[in-house]
């Protein structure tokens, strides 16, 4: 039902859906509580926004469900899920995780983070702690047989929506395609949003 909502429904729209969702790993396991969309041609935002396929984005214009790993900062691996049907680029940030199992392999992974609330409250963090790598690009996150795929939620989640994070003005920067569990907001990425200064919707 999750690789059909990717497939069917502009980005922006199947994003939410990710929340609540499960990342399960061999020795730790973490449920999503942040997103950010990007809808590739036309969103300066994105990797595709030209529409034009590279090495680097082959990934996006694929089927949807794929993880499309980049590194950025210099020193930070990012964990994408593509969207859209086949052939139309899209993607979703997985920016922020609450962690629920095999919280000490996570932090041997993150040395540095000082509390559970900061292990994976990030996307270079998330993807540090789980061992996240370029390796990791393609697979399919849909498949229980892979070595790190998503469960979807039984559940649906009530969210807050708010703007992207980290993008340059004229970039993408006012396009209100952060998504975040508004049960949730204890995990989230900084900044944080406060609950009373957001209408929560649910899906």
């Amino acid at each position: 039902m999750l690789r059909q909502f990717l497939n069917d429904l502009p980005v922006e729209q199947a994003a939410p859906h990710l929340l609540g969702a499960t990342l399960v790993s061999p020795s730790a396991t973490a449920q999503i509580v942040e997103v950010e969309a990007y809808a590739g041609i036309g969103d300066p935002g994105s990797h595709t926004y030209s529409g034009v396929p590279t090495a680097r984005t082959q990934t996006m214009f694929g089927p949807p469900g794929h993880a499309y790993i980049y590194f950025t900062y210099g020193n930070h691996w990012m964990l994408n899920v593509s969207a859209h049907p086949d052939g139309k680029p899209g993607g979703i940030l997985i920016r922020a995780a609450k962690p629920l199992t095999g919280i000490e392999e996570l932090y041997k992974n993150r040395p540095k983070a000082k509390t559970d609330r900061d292990l994976l409250s990030g996307p270079g963090k998330l993807c540090a702690a789980f061992g996240i790598t370029r390796e990791y690009e393609g697979i399919d996150l849909f498949d229980p047989d892979s070595h790190f795929h998503i469960v979807p939620s039984t559940r649906p989640a009530r969210y807050i929506q708010t703007v992207r994070v980290g993008l340059a003005e004229g970039k993408g920067h006012e396009t209100p395609w952060r998504f975040i569990d508004a049960d949730e907001l204890a995990w989230a990425s900084n900044p944080r949003p406060k609950l009373d200064q957001f209408k929560t919707k649910s899906l």
